[in-house]
């Protein structure tokens, strides 16, 4: 394990796992999140009318919101890989500036996905590029640090600031399927199909790149890239 960094595996509902506090504030901590059920998670501003809330009952998908900002996320067990990052206030790699503080975590996760066999890699310098969909899907825009490749959205980021410290919440997609999340979205069929043909493209998973990974191997990959020092 990567000297001075925390492990954890926690599962749960994704409510419950958003919701969970600090665990040792005053330690670099590293979780990989395990939610036991599918779920739609908004971002901390996002209005729930966007949901097709009788829709997502129906599929079983209840709706959560996270404390960190950003576009939605479908969360399904076996689509994506969901990681917790924490650094403490005071720590190295703490940054007050909150763009900037993404930098060391995309290129851990950049080089964590080359060392998985992803071809090509590349943490985004900034600034944030929201394009049509961007403030709806957290895959269709693109913010500091998150990685790509060619173009397309592999690991989506997001962060959480208290006194404590930052909490960096990562997501790396196993498979890329945006009509699944679009289907629950309050959207006429036109603009629905539009989206669909738009987001297509957004973003790439491990699966379309022929990298044969899971939640153990992402979390093994992430900690031999983490700063040890």
């Amino acid at each position: 394990m990567s000297a001075g960094w925390a492990l954890s595996r926690l599962g749960g509902s994704a409510d419950e796992l958003h919701a969970r506090g600090w665990a040792g504030p005053a330690r670099r901590g590293v979780t990989l999140c395990l939610p036991e059920g599918p779920a739609l998670v908004l971002g901390s501003t996002q209005d729930q009318r966007l949901v097709d809330r009788s829709g997502a009952a129906a599929a079983g998908v209840p709706l959560v919101r996270r404390r960190t900002g950003g576009g939605m996320v479908l969360l399904q067990p076996g689509e994506l890989v969901w990681v917790d990052v924490d650094v403490p206030a005071g720590d190295r790699l703490w940054d007050d500036d909150v763009a900037r503080a993404f930098s060391w975590v995309g290129q851990a996760w950049a080089g964590a996905a080359a060392d998985l066999g992803v071809p090509g890699p590349r943490p985004h310098p900034g600034p944030m590029e929201e394009g049509r969909w961007g403030r709806l899907v957290c895959f269709a825009g693109l913010g500091p640090g998150e990685v790509t490749v060619d173009g397309r959205k592999l690991v989506g980021l997001a962060q959480r600031r208290t006194r404590a410290g930052a909490r960096f919440q990562c997501a790396l997609l196993l498979r890329w399927e945006p009509s699944a999340l679009l289907g629950l979205l309050a959207f006429e069929d036109a603009e629905r199909a539009g989206a669909a043909e738009d987001l297509a493209s957004a973003a790439i998973g491990l699966f379309e790149l022929g990298v044969d990974a899971g939640p153990e191997d992402v979390l093994d990959a992430l900690r031999a890239r983490l700063p040890t020092d």
